[in-house]
């Protein structure tokens, strides 16, 4: 089964981050998904680029309109995320858990229902 694991965060929590510690953050992390690499848990992971960077695109009278955003009341928003594929809920939590930023905050744990068919 896969899952998700997100972290969320925002522009005050990773500016308080002192350059030693966030690069020691991102070298346990990379340890981390070279292990899961090596088991075939890891699917993959990604960081994601600021909201200041990202698009909303809905339809109008059905035209797509593509806008600026996200801007959703919100104080936190994604941050990075990782896909795993493991056994049991047990193990993608066990997973979760041994992730450097649980020391920050919190890594939330979504089972993916299915994937899109591709034929």
């Amino acid at each position: 089964m896969k899952y998700m694991l997100l972290i969320y965060g925002n522009q005050e929590l990773w500016e308080s981050f002192p350059e030693e510690e966030f690069a020691r953050v991102v070298a346990e992390t990379d340890a981390l998904n070279k292990e899961l690499h090596e088991s075939g848990e890891l699917v993959g992971a990604w960081g994601v680029a600021d909201q200041s960077e990202a698009k909303t695109v809905h339809r109008q009278e059905g035209t797509p309109v593509v806008s600026d955003g996200p801007y959703i009341e919100a104080k936190e928003y994604l941050g990075s995320f990782t896909i795993v594929d493991c056994d049991s809920l047990e193990r993608a939590l066990e997973i979760a858990a041994r992730n450097p930023f649980t020391r920050y905050g919190k890594v939330e744990v979504r089972p993916l229902m299915h994937e899109a068919a591709l034929d």
